[in-house]
């Protein structure tokens, strides 16, 4: 059996950003079967939002994990104990990414402080 054609990405694009999506969408979204991203779950590479009826809904976030976990597994012929290593490292670099930034605003702060003295850091 084949997978389905994944929906145009650039028609996502109008879509508000907290957009999410039942499992059948999402599975159509991203050319894949419902089984899939089931299998996804289970094995820790993505965490859909539940409902309160417990129902998963897929955020254009968790679209696009599964883009990236596509493209490794299809494109580049990882194993999905490698797909995992990859990602968790990834989200690793954008977390330390987004905490440098942070650590870099602070620094710009404390330097831009009247009497702040220059050359001391």
């Amino acid at each position: 059996m084949t997978s389905p054609e994944p929906f145009n990405p650039e028609l996502e694009g109008g879509l508000p950003p907290n957009a999410a999506f039942v499992i059948s969408v999402a599975a159509r979204l991203v050319g894949v079967h419902e089984q899939t991203l089931r299998y996804y779950e289970r094995a820790g590479l993505v965490e859909p939002a539940r409902s309160k009826g417990r129902i998963r809904l897929y955020s254009l976030q968790d679209l696009e994990r599964v883009r990236q976990i596509r493209r490794l597994t299809d494109d580049m012929g990882v194993n999905l104990a490698g797909v995992e290593v990859i990602m968790r490292l990834t989200d690793r670099i954008r977390d330390l990414e987004h905490h440098i930034d942070g650590l870099e605003a602070e620094l710009r702060d404390v330097r831009n402080r009247p009497g702040a003295r220059r050359g001391a850091y």
